[in-house]
């Protein structure tokens, strides 16, 4: 199958479903549609901010000590 009639079929599939909805309920799911167009754009974007380079004003050794002194150790070796 092409992915074009893949795609009409699964169209068709939910259309079927949706075809029992009231029209006030259409109307409300072509406006959530129409919004989800819309604002899809905005979610990538926000999504691409969250990677990068980590900035911080600090030096290495200070991130590192840090880090180093922010460990816990809660292991008890036991004896036989």
């Amino acid at each position: 199958m092409k992915s074009v009639e893949i795609n009409t079929s699964i169209i068709d599939g939910y259309f079927g479903l949706l075809d029992s909805l009231s029209p006030k309920d259409k109307l409300d799911l072509i406006s959530k549609l129409k919004n989800s167009l819309t604002t899809k754009k905005q979610k990538k974007t926000a999504f691409k901010k969250a990677f990068g380079a980590f900035e911080s004003n600090k030096s290495a050794e200070e991130i590192i000590e840090e880090i180093r002194g922010s460990r816990v150790s809660t292991r008890q070796i036991e004896e036989f």
